[in-house]
């Protein structure tokens, strides 16, 4: 199975369940599209990722995956400054927004795409604690401007759902599609 992305995060949590790949990271556009609403918009990246790849290894397995941070509706993305990162968390302060995650696995012509929604509840934050968690640069490569699974979790009041979904992979979900095309979870040993 061929992983299409570069994030460490997707890469950790498929070896914590066994599961054998390799990486390839798929170079696509990531802008959501007129009208596109945020579910749409994941399982597109997704697929378009797992697609890319899949036509370069047409007998292989691809996996992709996308997640993003949803604040009434509207999808917030990986910030481009460290300014834009505090006004991301100082919009999460104090709310509950939803991190939606899609996972599309690609063999030719079968394919097969999910999506898992967790919502996620931010005590509120000071602005000297959003400046000097933006200060860690943990935020820089994450949608929503913050990780739970290391310095950011102290952000987070409390999850409803999937705690791997909100670190980049939702697990469940993922063995489940993965079972449905043959591939073990939790190998000892390389197929």
């Amino acid at each position: 199975m061929i992983l299409a992305s570069g994030s460490p995060r997707r890469r950790e949590l498929l070896q914590q369940i066994g599961v054998y790949f390799s990486v390839q990271p798929a170079d696509i556009d990531e802008t959501p599209q007129a009208d596109e609403d945020a579910v749409a918009y994941v399982e597109r990246m997704a697929l378009e990722k797992a697609r890319v790849v899949a036509q370069q290894n047409p007998a292989e397995l691809v996996l992709g995956s996308d997640t993003s941070v949803i604040l009434n509706g509207e999808i917030l993305g990986k910030p481009v400054s460290k300014g834009e990162a505090r006004e991301t968390l100082g919009r999460l302060s104090g709310q509950t927004h939803e991190v939606l995650s899609a996972v599309a696995l690609v063999r030719g012509a079968t394919e097969r795409v999910i999506s898992v929604a967790t919502k996620v509840r931010f005590r509120v934050l000071s602005d000297d604690e959003i400046r000097r968690y933006v200060d860690t640069g943990e935020p820089e490569d994450k949608a929503g401007s913050y990780g739970i699974q290391g310095k950011g979790a102290i952000l987070v009041a409390g999850i409803e759902g999937s705690y791997s979904n909100v670190v980049g992979l939702p697990l469940t979900e993922t063995a489940a599609l993965l079972n449905e095309f043959d591939v073990p979870v939790w190998q000892t040993e390389e197929a």
